[in-house]
């Protein structure tokens, strides 16, 4: 199979369109009584999945690029006022078909998984911190690795060596990177009921011999680059490259599907934006196993 956007579009739609009538309660609840919408979910999860992979960061851009190019595959397109509140009210659907398709690879079981946070800034000027409805969830911080100073938010990922994500979560820029982790694996413990073993590769910042007992506990063996005066640690020769798999992952996030360009102003706004890229990356990670590529993790068939 030759992989293009329609492809990828007409198998997620058909894909979540099963999905939702196997299981009618994943869909955003909407009363009994009312008028049916015209755009269906499984057309919105796949709409919104295209916009992110088409590099569309302005809503009406979007819009005007669907109504002159995509009516071959959405016969209705709503308002982009419509669009918004049935993206932000999709959230939970959005988060479900990610780990269905995500399941549904032949990388998800991989035995080794490398975790990373990266910012997400939502602001830039100090009227837009004043006014922003995201203060309070959104922080002041400082990127290390990118040697800036910024307001917003981090997103923390847990993803296998084929760029796979498996867990994620945002967070303010100040949240301990441990204690997130360990939230995350709290919140999903399924996850790991059938992995015993699990290899997890994390920088520096993941230290700590309570912290590392903890993972322990939940069947993880922890693997990190040592630290100044500490004894050398095993694996060192394995970080180097292995490190610049989640790099890579986070690049793609920015450089090829505008994370940080996400315009989100409120807070489901913001969600519904970064879980929009998730799930776009999900879906092509998905396609290319299915066809049969050799890099998973590309994109440039289907972003032009």
């Amino acid at each position: 199979m030759t992989p293009d956007l329609d492809s990828l579009a007409t198998a997620l739609y058909v894909k979540t369109d099963d999905v939702l009538k196997a299981s009618p309660q994943l869909a955003p609840w909407r009363p009994a009584v009312g008028i049916t919408p015209k755009l269906t979910d499984a057309e919105l999860v796949t709409l919104a999945v295209m916009q992110a992979m088409l590099g569309f960061t302005s809503e009406a851009k979007w819009h005007r690029h669907a109504r002159a190019h995509l009516r071959h595959l959405f016969p209705y397109l709503p308002q982009q006022p419509g669009y918004n509140k049935r993206l932000r009210k999709a959230v939970e659907l959005l988060r479900r078909i990610t780990r269905l398709l995500a399941t549904d690879t032949s990388v998800w079981c991989d035995d080794v998984w490398i975790v990373d946070s990266t910012p997400v800034e939502c602001g830039r000027s100090r009227e837009t911190v004043k006014r922003s409805e995201l203060a309070g969830w959104a922080k002041y911080g400082y990127c290390a690795s990118h040697s800036r100073f910024l307001w917003g938010l981090r997103l923390h990922l847990v993803c296998t060596l084929r760029g796979l994500p498996v867990a994620f979560a945002l967070t303010g820029t100040k949240a301990d990177e441990r204690e997130t982790l360990l939230d995350l694996l709290d919140a999903e413990p399924e996850l790991l009921v059938t992995r015993p073993g699990q290899t997890l590769i994390g920088d520096k910042n993941y230290f700590g011999r309570d912290f590392e007992h903890q993972l322990a506990g939940h069947g993880i063996r922890l693997l990190r680059p040592t630290r100044k005066g500490e004894p050398e640690r095993p694996g060192a020769e394995l970080f180097k490259p292995l490190r610049q798999v989640i790099e890579s992952v986070n690049e793609t996030f920015k450089g090829q599907l505008n994370l940080e360009q996400h315009h989100g102003r409120t807070p489901a706004g913001v969600v519904a934006r970064v879980m929009q890229r998730i799930l776009t990356l999900t879906t092509a990670i998905w396609h290319n196993d299915r066809s049969g590529q050799p890099v998973l993790r590309s994109l440039i068939a289907y972003d032009h």
